[in-house]
């Protein structure tokens, strides 16, 4: 045999090899498949057969499932029939029947928080605050907030009766609403900031969302002097991928990739492009983000930035890089199921949590440094995977006192805001209304006889402090000096709602403003407050460092690289809110 030959025969019979490893592997992979279903099937059947007590075969099987799925991702779910409508409204469509309000519980009562403008809530005079006695005949005090908000849910045009309570009325009554489709929107508010800003909000990447921003920008460009775009992704936890991939086309040109996704499953990976003409690739952009900002919100915000198409401002994102995809099965029941991965444009992976590998007590994970990878811009930028999308510029998180967060958590803000607008007919516009210092003393007087104890984190150290001592057996030796620390704490307590005057005041006008020009109006009032669009203004109003960002000059070169001074404060500042929302 000839060497040509000997090698032919070695190169056949190792592809012969490769191959019957590969099918003895899918066989075997398949066969354990097969083996555990029987194994499950028999288990569930000889439970259900001989478990000395009455077992519900549902219950049993979806706490199986749930716990089997839950050791994936959060993301991979079962949806039971009777969840399959909650989960379209939240997930696919925002349009359902109902009366167009959101409910809060408050001590076993159930009440309105927010009526939506130009719903049938809104048309039948509801109000922030009504107490709900009962939908229908149905007791509502006492019940889950889901279950009243079904029962106040149902097909279009038909009638469903609540029975109110209302501050400052005597007598309970009745208010008969036809119901409507309900549809929230995606962009629920757009305006110009000033006369060359625009500033579109997008809550949500469900059906018609790109429509939505395209007829809002459309409409703002209308505006003679408009040279500018501020889009407002923060607290924007995703939606569908498609609507963020035609929102990036809205301001990129036709044939440029937006996003690509791969998975296990060859099937599974797609590359999405720029389909259509932009509606306009020049003007100046800048995309806010926080750490609410995921999935779709990171997909459209990674583009712009590694497109170097506009500026992003704010902090890190959230990094879910994960898609999933929804599979029919038996009974009208789904499987939400994580599919594949996402990347940007330049290739690089967001997500921030490897759920693959979790510790020994499966716990999830970061993705550690040392397997972040750097990748470009179209300007040769350097931006990071691994931890969600960084801004080009950064901006501190905003952090609520102790005091602040206990108003709004025992409602007194929330009452404020309802006794103010019963108290005065009208406002100025949302954009100038400012309470005056003698309202807000006003305010501090409403709140002598309420209760909102508080500890902020020093108080609660300071407490720690003492315990330990006590172990210690030295707090008979320093008891003097607790006492006269905490005297003194006492006292700088007491001056807390003159100390925290400014956030508190902010967040009163934004919810003064909201009885009045509902979201609309918190959203405007909010502005001369919010750090993010100033940092905007700013860049716009300079072009040379609007260019030299989207040229990555000097500091703008590299985009939060692990390690570097800006990423270790946003992991920091992170940190603290992540314990602040825990609080909460």
């Amino acid at each position: 045999m000839s060497v040509k030959r000997a090698k032919k025969a070695v190169v056949i019979g190792a592809i012969v090899t490769s191959s019957a490893l590969s099918m003895s592997f899918v066989e075997d992979y398949y066969f354990e498949v097969s083996k555990n279903l029987d194994i499950f099937t028999t288990l569930f059947r000889d439970v259900n057969t001989y478990y000395v007590d009455s077992v519900q075969p549902g219950d049993l099987m979806k706490k199986g499932i749930d716990a089997m799925l839950g050791s994936l991702d959060p993301y991979t779910v079962f949806i039971p029939e009777s969840d399959i409508e909650d989960y379209r409204m939240t997930h696919v469509s925002s349009e359902y029947g109902g009366i167009g309000a959101l409910v809060h519980q408050r001590n076993g009562a159930i009440e309105i928080s927010e009526v939506y403008e130009g719903f049938p809530a809104h048309k039948a005079n509801l109000k922030p605050g009504d107490r709900i006695i009962s939908v229908n005949g149905n007791t509502a005090t006492g019940r889950k907030v889901d279950d009243v908000t079904n029962f106040m849910k149902g097909q279009k045009g038909t009638t469903v009766r609540l029975m109110i309570q209302r501050e400052g009325v005597l007598q309970p009554f009745e208010v008969a609403i036809v119901r409507d489709e309900i549809k929230f929107k995606n962009v629920p508010y757009y305006g110009m900031l000033d006369n060359s800003t625009g500033y579109i909000k997008l809550t949500q990447f469900l059906e018609h969302a790109a429509e939505d921003v395209r007829q809002a920008f459309v409409s703002l460009k209308q505006n003679p002097g408009m040279k500018n775009l501020v889009l407002d992704l923060r607290g924007n936890g995703g939606g569908l991928l498609r609507e963020a991939v035609d929102i990036v086309n809205l301001f990129v040109d036709k044939g440029q990739k937006v996003v690509s996704q791969r998975g296990k499953v060859k099937e599974m990976n797609m590359e999405y492009f720029a389909t259509k003409t932009a509606v306009d690739t020049e003007i100046p952009i800048v995309v806010l983000v926080d750490r609410g900002s995921a999935s779709a919100s990171e997909i459209v915000s990674g583009a712009i930035q590694e497109l170097d198409r506009g500026v992003v401002i704010g902090q890190r994102t959230f990094g879910k890089g994960l898609v999933q995809q929804t599979y029919n099965l038996s009974y009208n029941t789904l499987l939400k199921v994580t599919i594949a991965k996402y990347y940007t444009p330049s290739g690089r992976c967001i997500q921030a949590l490897d759920y693959t590998h979790k510790t020994s007590d499966g716990l999830v994970t970061k993705v550690p440094d040392s397997l972040i990878n750097e990748f470009k811009t179209k300007n040769n930028r350097s931006v990071f995977d691994g931890s969600g999308i960084f801004p080009d510029i950064y901006t501190e998180p905003k952090f609520y006192s102790s005091i602040t967060i206990a108003l709004l958590r025992n409602f007194h803000i929330f009452d404020y805001a309802n006794k103010f607008e019963r108290e005065n007919k009208s406002i100025a516009s949302a954009k100038d209304f400012l309470l005056t210092e003698a309202e807000y003393e006003r305010f501090i007087s409403y709140l002598s006889d309420k209760e909102y104890e508080y500890k902020d984190k020093s108080e609660s150290e300071l407490e720690e402090f003492k315990k330990m001592a006590a172990k210690e057996k030295r707090l008979d030796k320093l008891s003097a000096e607790f006492s006269a620390l905490e005297k003194k704490y006492s006292e700088h307590k007491k001056q807390d709602l003159r100390n925290m005057h400014d956030e508190i005041k902010e967040i009163l006008e934004a919810e003064i403003s909201k009885r009045y020009y509902f979201q609309k109006g918190r959203i405007e009032t909010a502005f001369r407050n919010d750090r993010e669009i100033k940092k905007a203004k700013e860049i716009f109003s300079n072009a040379s460092m609007y260019a030299s960002i989207l040229r990555g000059d000097a500091s703008y070169k590299v985009i939060g690289k692990p390690g570097s001074e800006a990423q270790l404060k946003a992991t920091s500042d992170l940190e603290v809110l992540t314990e602040d929302m825990e609080l909460e």
